[in-house]
């Protein structure tokens, strides 16, 4: 019974905060817009029973699917996002990795000052630290004053309003989030493998790529997992830093249901968003679970 309830305690969280709300985002995505509060006219009524629901199956459609596809901008905004998404993801780990093994290699009285620097921008709210990119990265701002005073440039840089001012925000945003999960794997490595490498007549650097590398997979693919997902969906960066061109689906997502008032185009924008970060993540499960299967 204790394990009952255990085990029962993370579905209902589940239940309540994932599939109740899908359920109601999926419902809106399958109605008609309509000029009233809230804005849809839904196809199914709760109220009517399995018969409503008979009747909800026989006229259902999905038009609102069906014009994101007809829309060049719905499939381009995803496209841009997951470009952005996936660079973004790449320079954040190419940052993080090193700075994760620093902080594993350290000694292990300074680890929980390191740490909690690390963790230090989250005491800041979110949105002052991105206003204070802002600044930073304007064209009299402090990095193009810094780089005018060492002569690197001689006029300053239009950084601002660029795709490059999201990807900076992005890495400095969620490198925290890459960074926890390979110093949590790369501080619990045995050093003894590193030994037994070298005793095998490895260099160091041929031990780092062979071993250390290697088992530090599971927190690098967690770390990129934890930086993906949320860039995808990022509204506030390229909404505050990005330019006119910096098209991403949180904005477009922000602009149907705030500016259009379109809630059922904009839930259906939602559930594609959703599927397009789920499906990857189930596949690759159940990938993981098939090679433990192998290797057993």
């Amino acid at each position: 019974m204790r394990r009952a309830v255990v085990i029962l305690i993370p579905y209902l969280w589940l239940v309540a905060l994932f599939l109740v709300p899908f359920g109601i985002v999926l419902k809106i995505s399958l109605s008609d817009i309509a000029t009233a509060i809230p804005p849809y006219t839904p196809n199914f009524d709760f109220s009517a029973g399995w018969a409503g629901f008979k009747e909800f199956l026989s006229q259902l459609d999905f038009e609102n699917f069906i014009w994101l596809t007809e829309d060049d901008l719905y499939w381009k905004a995803y496209l841009s996002s997951l470009k952005i998404a996936i660079i973004s993801t790449i320079l954040t780990l190419l940052a993080g990795f090193p700075i994760a093994y620093a902080m594993a290699q350290a000694p292990k009285e300074w680890q929980p000052t390191l740490m909690m620097l690390i963790i230090l921008p989250f005491w800041t709210s979110f949105l002052i630290r991105v206003y204070a990119w802002m600044g930073i990265l304007s064209t009299e701002g402090f990095l193009n004053q810094f780089l005018l005073w060492i002569g690197l440039i001689d006029s300053p840089l239009q950084i601002l309003n660029t795709d490059w001012a999201v990807y900076i925000a992005i890495i400095y945003t969620y490198i925290p989030f890459m960074i926890l999960p390979i110093y949590a794997t790369l501080e619990k490595l045995d050093p003894s493998y590193l030994e037994a490498a070298e005793d095998l007549g490895c260099s160091r650097t041929q031990a780092f790529w062979s071993v250390t590398v290697p088992l530090s997979k599971p927190g690098v693919i967690a770390g990129c997992f934890l930086v993906f997902i949320p860039a995808v969906g990022e509204f506030v960066i390229p909404s505050l830093l990005g330019g006119s061109k910096t098209l991403m689906i949180g904005k477009v997502l922000w602009d149907e249901f705030f500016a259009n008032r379109d809630w059922p185009v904009a839930s259906a924008v939602a559930i594609i968003l959703l599927l397009i970060l789920v499906i990857p993540i189930v596949l690759f499960q159940k990938q993981q679970e098939r090679q433990q299967e192998a290797d057993s």
